[in-house]
C-alpha cells in the first residue's frame, strides 16, 4: 500500500496574551486548509521533555515547512537569560527562521508598525537609537524589543547591515489591526494548499519524505 503522503506543516509563532482568539481563528483556518499546525498555544507543537523550551521551539522552526509569525504589543514571556539580550521565545523563533530561510509569512499588529514611526521621526531609529529610552509601563508596547523584533522581520537595517529595499527577499510584513484583518491574510495565502505545496517545491531545498512530529532523530 502506498503510504499516505505527508501534509505540510506549519508553524505559528507568537505571543499568547491577547491574541487568544485570533490564534483560535488561525488554527482553525490552518488546519481545514489541510495543514499540520503546530502552535503552542493549542499544544500541538512537537515537546521533548530532554530539551528546554527554547530548544523545542527553535528544533520546530528547523524541522517545519512554512512559518507563520505574528509580531504583537505583548514581546512575549519566555526570555532566555543565557542571552545578552534576553530575547523571548518568538524572538528567537523569528530569527531562526530567517537563519534557516523558511518560507514565512509574517502578520504585525498596528500598534507596532505605529509605535516604531512615531519614535523614527522622534530621531530614535534602529536599536542603538532605541537603547537610550526606557519604556515605562503603557497600553501600546510591552518592550521595545518588539520594535528589533519588527525590523528583523522586514530586513529594515541601517549601516552596515543595510540591505538595499529592492534586494531583500522574504521581507513582506503584514499590518493587522483586527482579528478579522489576520484571519483574511492567513486566508488569502494558505487556503489554495496545492499552490503553496508547489510553491515550496519550486522555491526551497524541502526534503518532503523526511520524518516531522514525534521521529526519532
Amino acid at each position: 500500500m502506498k503510504p499516505e503522503k505527508r501534509k505540510l506543516t506549519i508553524l505559528v509563532s507568537s505571543p499568547v496574551y491577547g491574541i487568544e482568539e485570533l490564534l483560535d481563528r488561525v488554527y482553525t483556518l490552518l488546519t481545514s486548509f489541510g495543514y499540520d499546525v503546530w502552535m503552542s498555544h493549542k499544544g500541538t507543537l512537537p515537546v521533548r521533555s530532554t530539551r528546554s523550551a527554547f530548544q523545542n521551539c527553535l528544533d520546530a522552526v528547523k524541522r517545519c515547512d512554512l512559518f507563520l509569525g505574528i509580531i504583537t504589543p505583548s514581546y512575549g514571556s519566555g526570555q532566555d537569560n543565557s542571552d545578552p539580550r534576553g530575547r523571548s521565545i518568538t524572538h528567537k523563533e523569528m530569527l531562526e527562521a530567517i537563519k534557516q530561510n523558511k518560507p514565512r509569512w509574517i502578520l504585525a499588529h498596528d500598534h507596532v508598525v505605529f509605535a516604531r514611526a512615531q519614535l523614527n521621526k522622534l530621531g530614535f531609529t534602529e536599536k542603538n537609537g532605541r537603547a537610550k529610552l526606557t519604556l515605562s509601563k503603557n497600553h501600546i508596547l510591552t518592550d521595545l524589543r518588539i520594535l528589533d523584533l519588527y525590523e528583523e522581520a522586514t530586513i529594515d537595517h541601517e549601516g552596515d547591515d543595510a540591505v538595499p529595499l529592492s534586494d531583500r527577499e522574504g521581507n513582506w510584513v503584514q499590518k493587522f489591526r483586527s482579528d478579522s484583518d489576520g484571519s483574511r491574510f492567513v486566508t488569502t495565502q494558505f487556503f489554495r494548499y496545492q499552490e503553496v505545496e508547489e510553491f515550496i517545491k519550486e522555491n526551497f531545498d524541502n526534503t518532503r519524505d523526511e520524518p516531522k512530529s514525534g521521529d526519532d532523530a
